[in-house]
C-alpha cells in the first residue's frame, strides 16, 4: 500500500486531563501516514484519484480544534475514525500526536501517542430455522449494513440445508455476507450478538434451533483462538452450508490455516 505523509502539523487546541488544559489550550503536533493506492493518480496526474493532503490537513485541524477530550488516546481514536469514514480512498491511517507542553514537571521534550487503524474484510455466516427464516436472515444483513462502522459487500444467495450436529430440528436457511469494518474482531462479535438478541435468539441447545445465528468466518487473514472467538471458524471445511455460499461470493479466498481456497475446500467436501 502506498503512503502519503503529513508531518508535524501544529494545532492549538483544548485537550487534557487537567481543567486548565481544556480552558487555556496548548499546542499539539500531529503527524499522519495515509495508506492508499496512488497508482491511478500517478498514471493520470489526476488529484481526484489520490488523497489531497491539504484537504486532509485542514480536516485534521478542524476536528482537533472542534472537540475536547481528556486523553490523547481518545483524540486519536475519534480522529482516525472520522478520517476513515470521510475519505473512500483511505484504507488505513497511522496517526501520532505529540504534546510538547505536557504538564509533568520533568525535563522532557515531548510525549506522544501513535495508533494505526484501518478497514478490515470479514465474512459473516448467517443461518435460521425458526419462523420466517428469510426475514430473519435479511434482518441480519440489514442490521449489519446499517452499523456506522461497517460497509456491506456481497451477500450470497440463501440456501436450504439439513441441520448439522443436532438433527432433530427443521432445515436451515443459510447465507454468507462480505463486510468491510472498522471494528475489531471482538467488537464485531459483540455487534453480531446484539443483532441476534434483536431476533430473540435463545441459546438452549448446542447446534439447536435458532431464529438467527451469526458467525464470523474470516477476518482478513487473522488466526484467533480465544475462549469466545475462533477465526477462521472451526470445522467450516466440513460444513456445506458455509462452503456453498462462500464459494458463490469468494471462491478465491484462501483459508489461512489449511492453505486451500474456498473452492478447493468445497470441491473436497462434495467428493466425500
Amino acid at each position: 500500500m502506498d503512503k502519503i505523509k503529513i508531518k508535524n502539523l501544529e494545532i492549538f487546541a483544548n485537550h487534557g486531563v487537567f481543567p486548565e488544559e481544556n480552558a487555556l489550550g496548548q499546542k499539539f503536533v500531529i503527524s499522519a501516514i495515509l495508506h492508499t493506492d496512488t497508482r491511478k493518480a500517478g498514471k493520470t496526474d489526476d488529484l481526484s484519484l489520490s488523497m489531497n493532503y491539504g484537504e486532509v490537513s485542514a480536516k485534521i485541524t478542524e476536528f482537533v480544534q472542534g472537540h475536547t477530550y481528556m486523553l490523547l488516546e481518545r483524540l486519536l481514536e475519534e480522529l482516525a475514525q472520522e478520517l476513515l469514514l470521510t475519505y473512500d480512498l483511505l484504507k488505513e491511517i497511522t496517526l501520532e500526536v505529540k504534546k510538547p507542553w505536557a504538564p509533568v514537571h520533568l525535563p522532557l521534550e515531548t510525549v506522544a501517542v501513535e495508533i494505526t487503524r484501518g478497514w478490515h474484510k470479514a465474512y459473516v455466516a448467517c443461518g435460521s430455522n425458526m419462523g420466517d427464516r428469510k426475514a430473519y436472515l435479511q434482518m441480519g444483513v440489514d442490521e449489519l449494513a446499517a452499523h456506522p462502522l461497517c460497509r456491506m459487500g456481497q451477500v450470497s444467495d440463501f440456501i436450504t440445508t439439513a441441520p448439522y450436529g443436532y438433527l432433530a430440528q427443521d432445515d436451515f436457511l443459510n447465507g454468507v455476507m462480505e463486510v468491510e469494518t472498522l471494528l475489531t474482531p471482538e467488537e464485531l462479535l459483540d455487534v453480531l450478538h446484539e443483532i441476534e438478541q434483536k431476533a430473540n435468539r435463545v441459546r438452549e441447545i448446542h447446534w439447536g434451533p435458532r431464529t438467527l445465528d451469526l458467525d464470523i468466518l474470516f477476518y482478513d487473514d487473522a488466526v484467533i483462538d480465544t475462549r469466545d472467538l475462533h477465526i477462521p471458524h472451526i470445522d467450516m471445511q466440513k460444513r456445506d452450508f458455509v462452503l456453498k455460499p462462500m464459494d458463490q461470493i469468494a471462491p478465491w479466498l484462501r483459508h489461512p490455516v489449511l492453505n486451500k481456497t474456498i473452492h478447493e475446500l468445497a470441491q473436497e467436501l462434495e467428493a466425500v
